[in-house]
């Protein structure tokens, strides 16, 4: 069989009683930080560009846009997931896949609830989509990471697998109609690593991953065909984009799942590769009670980095989440990195970007290399000759490490209201979410997040 067909077959015979715990409850907690993110983005001029679009194309009342405060309208299941993922990735506050940073959760939440307000599915029939779809997209982008980004494309091309397997399982398609989502999907979408790093590019790659990964599902139900041989063919997905034979997207299904092992959910703003930067200043700031003023230089140690990228001092936000200094310097002086973080003042703080400034990079670490998950050892040395290091293997919201509910809702605590919703909607969705494998209907959740005012 193809690579298609195989992952297709055994995507749709795994039901949510086949499923670990652990991964039902990070499906859910995916929700929550998906849904979260989309509140703090809901009134970013791009997220209201997309919903402003799409509100005028109409169509289908099929399923809700989430936190719109105008006229609100259902518009159709892709319309609708498109809206809401360009809110959620507009923040910069959603999840990764710490083995490539691609932001499946995203556009897989996006369209998971979306497709559910159409079929009418239950909590468990979501919980165990969004597993599988983080499922597939990860099998499929681990095989061609880390070709896809050395050659400069956008982790969207793998992130519209995790939309359009949660919508075709939604759909009950069948494998074969499974594996023609797939591989439509393959041969559906680009998008350009530099324009996401310097513009809102970024939140448009996860709209398109989000509406073409519905739109190949629904295609595939009513019969339309595709190649199915399209993943491992000579100049087909495998080898274009990592000049690999994707051997390993087959291998040992169901033996662990990756929304455990290799998801992450921000709990702290901007790009996740720098996560673990500011926490470890952080830490090694705490530890030796260092104060700004104090600082000569804070040194950054990772495997394979030599230089600092991004932009050196941040003006605004898509700055700010892909400057590693800032982060580093952030984390230092305020001895904490957090949501404050990706605000204005915080952005253009002096104390920042002085401490920028002073930030180096040396040599990568000789021990333990394999063990860092997008994670980093900062060292601060003051000007009286005084040391201080930490080192953060993954950074904090990492499956690997466990996550703790309890951070999920301080993040959902603090963005939610970003959007106007009423601290009694707050409560009453976030308890829907917890106990969201008992939900009878996605209705429950989506009727809450439709309107931001009460």
């Amino acid at each position: 069989m193809t690579v298609a067909r195989t992952l297709a077959t055994f995507l749709t015979q795994v039901s949510y009683a086949d499923l670990p715990p652990q991964t039902v409850d990070h499906a859910a907690m995916l929700i929550a930080s998906t849904v979260a993110s989309a509140a703090c983005g809901s009134g970013l001029t791009s997220a209201r560009i997309i919903r402003d679009l799409a509100k005028e194309r109409g169509g289908t009342p099929q399923a809700s846009i989430w936190f719109d405060t105008g006229s609100p309208i259902k518009l159709p299941v892709a319309d609708a997931a498109q809206v809401n993922a360009v809110m959620s990735d507009a923040a910069a506050s959603d999840d990764s896949d710490l083995r490539n940073i691609v932001h499946a959760g995203t556009p897989l939440v996006a369209t998971s609830l979306a497709t559910a307000e159409r079929t009418g599915a239950s909590g468990q029939e979501v919980l165990a989509a969004i597993v599988l779809g983080y499922e597939a997209a990860g099998r499929i982008g681990e095989a061609v990471t880390p070709g896809f980004r050395a050659q400069g494309f956008h982790g969207c091309l793998i992130a519209i697998f995790a939309g359009a397997v949660a919508t075709a399982k939604l759909l009950a398609l069948d494998a074969a109609q499974m594996a023609r989502t797939m591989a439509l999907s393959a041969t559906s979408i680009g998008g350009l690593m530099a324009a996401a790093n310097t513009s809102v590019a970024r939140e448009y790659h996860a709209g398109l991953a989000a509406i073409l990964g519905v739109q190949a599902a629904l295609a595939a139900q009513r019969g339309f065909m595709a190649e199915e041989g399209i993943f491992e063919t000579q100049q087909g997905f495998f080898d274009v984009y990592g000049k690999t034979d994707g051997a390993s997207v087959t291998r040992d299904l169901g033996a662990s799942w990756d929304i455990v092992t290799d998801m992450a959910v921000k709990l702290v703003p901007g790009g996740h590769p720098h996560h673990a930067l500011a926490e470890a200043a952080a830490n090694a700031a705490r530890a030796g009670q260092v104060t700004p003023d104090e600082v000569e230089t804070i040194t950054l140690s990772r495997p394979g980095v030599t230089a600092l990228a991004g932009p050196l001092h941040p003006a605004d936000l898509i700055d700010m989440a892909h400057s590693p200094a800032y982060f580093l310097a952030a984390g230092v002086a305020d001895h904490d990195f957090s949501w404050v973080h990706a605000s204005e003042a915080k952005i253009k703080d002096p104390v920042i970007h002085r401490l920028i400034d002073k930030v180096r990079v040396g040599d990568p670490p000789m021990e333990r290399a394999e063990q860092y998950r997008q994670g980093a050892t900062v060292t601060i040395r003051t000007t009286d000759g005084r040391t201080f290091s930490n080192t953060v293997l993954a950074p904090k919201g990492a499956g690997m490490l466990g996550i703790d509910w309890a951070d999920i809702d301080a993040k959902y605590r603090t963005l939610v209201p970003q959007s106007g919703m009423s601290g009694e909607l707050i409560e009453a969705s976030l308890q829907i979410i917890h106990d969201f494998r008992h939900v009878t209907h996605v209705s429950a959740l989506t009727e809450l997040l439709r309107v931001a005012e009460s």
